[in-house]
């Protein structure tokens, strides 16, 4: 008890402990959110409005946020649709929709379309239309991509003509139907909404007067011939005469008498009365189809006259 009393006497007495310097509450705020001393809220404010600004200005010239209306939009979405598509999937599809897919093709750089579109453009419908053709999904989708950019370089005119290719060939691509995952229900929508709005362009008078003077197109294959008056009367011409000559020959061989010829045998004998059926048969065939060529032919030339007045 004696030694614990002499350590409490030892002990000095416990003082008071110092006052807080001033601002401290401050400075223990700044540290905590780390606020650098001399921060001026106003003068950061006015310094974050330039890059609002610049933020604002930078998506605004987004493709997303481009017009709806605008024909380079709707043929970036025709584009993305076409992006979607596996590698092989034109070489993929049936039969029945491979002709529809041909049909498209057609339809897309049928007539003059070089005249119509312009020349890079035209070309450009040409190859998308042979890749189409041959299946070739790669080579679609690079040159379905150039259309967005090829768009501002056209006049209103080339515009329309293309606006009515892509409603054509849209059409086709929606009577395929259902297939897939609606890829071919996805490129048709694109398509249409891009040839409505491309065909609405205002066209000059110069134009509409061309157009109703516009020749038919006759495409077979790779084979692609203009169809005119004067070709019309030219192969009426050429179907005349070759059904005359075929029914002059069919009558020659029908007026050989039976006996004009001998024969070795029996066998002989049949060979040469076969041969004979057949020859009739196919020049009296030749002969109604030159008439029926021919009378089309006329009508046809009737037709491209009565379209140009």
């Amino acid at each position: 008890m004696a030694s614990s009393s002499s350590l409490l006497r030892l002990r000095p007495p416990l003082q008071p402990p110092p006052p807080p310097p001033p601002h401290s509450s401050s400075s223990i705020l700044r540290n905590l959110h780390r606020i650098p001393s001399g921060y001026n809220p106003n003068k950061h404010i006015l310094t974050l409005k330039p890059f609002l600004t610049n933020a604002l200005t930078e998506s605004s010239d987004s493709p997303k946020s481009l017009d709806p209306t605008d024909p380079k939009f709707l043929l970036q979405e025709l584009a993305d649709s076409f992006n979607l598509l596996p590698s092989d999937y034109f070489s993929q599809l049936p039969s029945d929709l491979r002709l529809d897919l041909n049909d498209a093709a057609f339809d897309l750089s049928n007539g003059p379309v070089m005249e119509q579109c312009g020349q890079e453009l035209g070309m450009t419908l040409l190859n998308i239309s042979r890749a189409w053709e041959s299946a070739d999904t790669s080579t679609s989708k690079a040159l379905v991509n150039d259309l967005p950019s090829l768009v501002n370089s056209l006049t209103s005119n080339n515009k329309s003509a293309l606006g009515k290719r892509l409603t054509s060939a849209g059409r086709r691509f929606q009577s395929m139907g259902q297939y897939g995952q609606g890829e071919l229900q996805r490129i048709s929508k694109a398509m249409i909404s891009a040839g409505k709005l491309l065909s609405s362009t205002p066209v000059s008078e110069e134009t509409k007067d061309e157009s109703k003077g516009e020749t038919r197109m006759f495409k077979f294959g790779e084979l692609q011939v203009e169809l005119t008056r004067e070709k019309a009367y030219i192969g009426a011409a050429i179907g005349f005469v070759y059904g005359i000559i075929s029914w002059e020959l069919s009558q020659g061989i029908q007026n050989i008498p039976d006996g004009t010829f001998q024969y070795a045998n029996e066998n002989a004998a049949l060979i040469a009365q076969s041969l004979r059926g057949t020859l009739l048969v196919l020049f009296y065939g030749s002969t109604v189809l030159s008439a029926f060529a021919t009378f089309g032919l006329l009508f046809l030339s009737r037709e491209l006259k009565s379209g140009r007045k």
